[in-house]
């Protein structure tokens, strides 16, 4: 059976990454995210995709690492799912924004206080000299904040990837796999177009 034309891709979405909770046994919000510089040099890395709605899908990061430059300069980026327990993928094309101040200290506040302290340590994809530099950064921190509220570091923040394409694929048998392709003009658009793609 093909895979069903929703109303609303996100709502698709979200109904697979549910269905891949509950069968994934690792990080089923883990994404490869794809940026670019501004030459077109590429590269990629997994996040986690912390919130999807009608707005886009959402990431955190630390600013000042290659994928914040990359984006800071480069606004586009995608995003790939891939469930191996459901032997499905999605993938997400589109412009990306700054998430608002409010939304990140919200989740900041959310996260372990461990999280909160490495975030404050790690200069993230700058050169290390040894672990213990790290680990030391962690220590110096953890005593700073001591059992205080850990505030969100300027330097970090999230992402939203407003969506211009979103593809889902799903396996068959003998590779007469599915593909569903949802397509708009701008990220403002609340029209998509949908057809489906030779495997």
């Amino acid at each position: 059976m093909s895979i069903p034309i929703a109303d609303d891709p996100v709502s698709l979405f979200n109904r697979w990454l549910d269905e891949a909770r509950a069968s994934e046994p690792n990080d089923p919000d883990a994404a490869c995210l794809a940026t670019a510089t501004p030459d077109a040099v590429p590269s990629a890395r997994m996040v986690l995709i912390k919130d999807a709605d009608a707005q886009g899908f959402v990431f955190y990061t630390n600013l000042e690492s290659r994928k914040g430059q990359e984006l800071a300069s480069n606004p586009r980026a995608a995003l790939c799912c891939h469930w191996k327990s459901l032997r499905r993928q999605v993938r997400i094309e589109g412009m990306v924004e700054a998430v608002e101040g409010a939304t990140a200290d919200t989740y900041f506040a959310s996260r372990s206080r461990q999280s909160q302290i490495g975030a404050w340590a790690s200069r993230q994809s700058h050169p290390l000299t040894s672990r213990f530099e790290l680990e030391r950064r962690a220590a110096v921190q953890a005593a700073k904040f001591g059992i205080g509220e850990v505030p969100r570091p300027p330097f970090w923040s999230g992402f939203r990837l407003r969506p211009l394409q979103i593809e889902f694929w799903r396996s068959a048998a003998f590779r007469l796999h599915d593909r569903l392709v949802y397509r708009r003009e701008s990220v403002d658009d609340q029209v998509w177009q949908t057809h489906r793609l030779f495997p």
